[in-house]
């Protein structure tokens, strides 16, 4: 019987793991992929757009070559994070199942084991489920909603869909690696000069817009795609022109979801976020409507990774107080 089981092994779910070990709690992490795993699907070399101060897990402990930090800075980070501290956190371990109440503990299923808490906090990531596009050739091998390097296609008609940074990023890498790159974008995502209103980064635009002067990337205002096909790509331009792009790769990098499935079994409600829809919560103590179920991390409110290092510093105390309480 743990005290606390914490579902997720990102910022939050150390963060979360180092406040319980402090308060002498009896927890585990439990995580799907690897530590830090959002961070690890980003883009291979990627610095970040975060300084130091704002994803360290202590002040001072982040120290990059740069001002910002790459990738693999911060996955360095984060790892040692954990092996200083030996937190406990079982990675490659899948949760499938929550059920039961705070009076009688909850019980947690996973691919390889079942555990009894007494609370569970869910830290999961935002990125789980890639949004789709929903149209025909999708499910093609060469289509991918999710870009890490842009090495192996060189000399290829490589295709970006999206507008945001993550597109912009890839298209970005893809033209100055050598790949025959198209984005399409909506107009209104390439106008929009709002970075409160999710626009590009600065630092992404400029040097995107420089690849376009040069000739070596092209962008098109577009509708909708229309069709992915093992060479072409049809889309419907903004001015209702139809085109037929040849094509050997496409990066469909249109936003993603967390997935909520488990929370919902369990009764909680969600409420439309910013970006998409989110947990109900107590804002003081992150629990939900479900007594004993507690979110934080990047799929609630507080998107951001210090937010989210900085809520299971408040609330695990919180939690450590009622169980002594009980």
């Amino acid at each position: 019987m743990l005290d606390l089981i914490i579902i997720g092994a990102g910022p939050a779910g150390l963060s979360a793991a180092e406040a319980a070990m402090q308060k002498g709690l009896s927890y585990l992490v439990i995580e799907k992929g690897t530590i830090a795993n959002t961070i690890r699907q980003y883009p291979v070399g990627r610095s970040m757009f975060s300084t130091p101060n704002e994803v360290e897990m202590h002040e001072g402990t982040l120290k990059p070559v740069r001002e910002k930090p790459t990738r693999e800075e911060m996955l360095s980070h984060y790892i040692h994070f954990v092996l200083n501290l030996d937190l406990h956190i079982n990675t490659d371990e899948r949760v499938i199942a929550v059920t039961g109440n705070v009076n009688e503990s909850f019980v947690v299923k996973t691919t390889r084991s079942e555990y009894q808490a007494a609370r569970v906090l869910f830290a999961i990531g935002a990125m789980e489920r890639p949004r789709r596009l929903n149209v025909p050739g999708e499910d093609l091998p060469k289509v991918h909603h999710l870009f890490v390097e842009p090495y192996a296609y060189v000399r290829k008609d490589a295709l970006v869909v999206g507008g945001g940074n993550s597109a912009a990023e890839a298209a970005l890498f893809l033209s100055e690696e050598g790949a025959r790159t198209t984005m399409a974008i909506w107009r209104e995502d390439w106008e929009n000069r709002d970075p409160k209103a999710g626009a590009m980064k600065h630092w992404v635009r400029t040097p995107l817009e420089t690849e376009i002067e040069a000739g070596r990337l092209n962008v098109i205002l577009y509708k909708h795609v229309d069709e992915i096909t093992e060479t072409e790509v049809k889309l419907t331009a903004e001015t209702g022109e139809s085109l037929t792009l040849p094509n050997d790769v496409v990066f469909v990098l249109v936003g993603s979801d967390a997935d909520l499935s488990l929370l919902k079994q369990l009764g909680v409600k969600t409420e439309p976020g910013k970006l998409t829809e989110v947990p109900v919560y107590n804002p003081e103590t992150f629990e939900t409507n479900v007594p004993g179920i507690y979110v934080a991390g990047h799929f609630t409110h507080a998107r951001h990774i210090k937010a989210a290092i900085d809520v299971p510093r408040r609330i695990i105390p919180l939690i450590a107080k009622d169980l002594k309480n009980k």
